[in-house]
């Protein structure tokens, strides 16, 4: 979890980096270099690209594009460390999601560390007067596809090979993402290139050992080292970008990793 939390951050720094190209052009890169690992491997274990829950898995693209595209586009406006802490809502509004269409039930205690997640989006905003609403709420509404995606994947199961899921997602993005980057596409130079594929291999890598972490450990012990991406994150635009964090940003940031944390910690408890 911890190589995937790198992995994340360093995708993040260099979408950051590329704010050069339009959102989009990011989006066809990033999905693109992606479908070097995904392509390979189901010709190599002759796996069904077609799949079976087709509407689905569309369904899952189109959210999962949504939501990316929306997070690359916080980046631009924020600083990273706060657009990956809003982002990371996402499973507030799955679990409310969840609630709402697959009629599954949340601890009393939950809604608390939920509120306490969104009071530290509030803080955020609200006492930072250096964040632009504009990032805010492209973050915001991110997590809000996130929550949709993970409600599709639950509606998947197991009926589909999860490369099979990755690459529907990549091969849709990179179309929808080349097309709407034709009228502002800027030709890379030098290690542009170099940049843009990364972002693909880094995005391939970070899902592929996030979903290992909670193949072999326990969910509950495993989940909250994901939001190490938040440190790094923080780190590297502190160093790297020269970016900004006032207190009250602090403080919200661990208001929303407090309340995710402790919402991982007591849905898997049996309390």
């Amino acid at each position: 979890m911890i190589i995937s939390a790198l992995a994340f951050t360093f995708m993040n720094a260099f979408v950051k980096s590329l704010n050069s190209f339009s959102v989009y052009q990011i989006v066809f890169f990033r999905s693109i270099g992606s479908l070097f690992f995904t392509i390979p491997f189901l010709l190599k274990n002759k796996i069904s690209f077609v799949g079976n829950k087709k509407g689905l898995l569309v369904m899952r693209s189109i959210f999962g594009l949504i939501s990316m595209t929306l997070f690359f586009l916080s980046i631009k406006y924020i600083a990273m460390g706060t657009a990956v802490s809003i982002r990371y809502i996402g499973p507030i509004f799955a679990a409310v999601f969840a609630l709402l269409f697959l009629k599954e039930k949340i601890k009393p205690i939950q809604w608390f560390f939920f509120l306490m997640a969104f009071l530290g989006v509030l803080v955020l905003k609200g006492f930072d007067t250096e964040l632009e609403i504009k990032g805010i709420v492209f973050a915001l509404v991110s997590a809000v596809f996130v929550g949709l995606v993970y409600i599709t994947i639950r509606k998947i199961g197991n009926n589909d090979h999860p490369v099979v899921v990755v690459n529907y997602f990549m091969i849709i993005s990179a179309v929808i993402g080349g097309l709407l980057a034709i009228n502002d596409w800027i030709n890379p130079v030098g290690k542009e290139w170099l940049m843009l594929l990364s972002l693909g291999v880094f995005g391939y890598f970070a899902q592929l050992y996030m979903t290992k972490a909670m193949q072999v450990g326990e969910t509950n012990q495993v989940a909250p080292l994901k939001y190490l991406e938040v440190i790094f994150t923080i780190i590297i635009g502190m160093v790297y970008f020269k970016e900004i964090y006032t207190l009250w940003s602090l403080v919200g940031i661990l208001l929303i990793i407090a309340g995710l944390t402790l919402n991982i910690k007591i849905k898997k408890s049996k309390v």
